[in-house]
């Protein structure tokens, strides 16, 4: 990922951007990450590599923070994942923003944020329009995304847990 960083457009660009970062966390043994979207609909969440990388990464000890405005459509489009997320719910810590949106101030469409001893790494999408983003290794402007993020959390509540009820 060293020489990923930089801009991108488009909708595959964006899905491509995504895989690559969940396979840096993997390979370099990151800690933890942080993701924000709406509901992640558009994430490569179903895409057997990425299933794969996630399974590796969750090792005792990592932590996935997930904030969405709703989990409903991870449920629909994307099972696979919830599969994983029921097995591996030890190291996912999932929450949904109090009011329906982005927060307030946001810049951001969506963020990816990946922090380890091997760097720190930050993804944002700020046009869905156009699907355009950009991918930053510089641990300030990493900084700074999880400072975003951090404020987002605390107007969140515990959502999408590991197991869901049936009657």
């Amino acid at each position: 990922m060293q020489d990923q960083s930089g801009s991108f457009e488009g909708r595959q660009a964006f899905s491509s951007a995504i895989s690559q970062a969940i396979a840096w966390a993997a390979e370099q043994g990151c800690r933890e990450m942080f993701w924000l979207d709406r509901s992640f609909a558009d994430w490569p969440l179903s895409d057997a590599a990425v299933l794969a990388h996630l399974r590796q990464w969750a090792q005792p000890g990592r932590r996935l923070h997930l904030l969405a405005e709703q989990y409903d459509d991870v449920a629909r489009r994307h099972p696979r994942f919830v599969q994983w997320r029921a097995r591996y719910g030890h190291c996912v810590h999932a929450r949904a923003l109090d009011e329906p949106g982005l927060p307030p101030g946001s810049r951001h469409q969506a963020l990816l944020i990946v922090k380890g001893a091997a760097g720190h790494l930050g993804l944002r999408l700020f046009d869905q329009g156009h699907w355009r983003g950009h991918i930053s290794l510089d641990k300030g402007e990493v900084q700074a995304l999880s400072e975003e993020f951090d404020a987002s959390l605390q107007r969140s509540y515990e959502s999408f847990g590991s197991r869901t009820l049936g009657l």
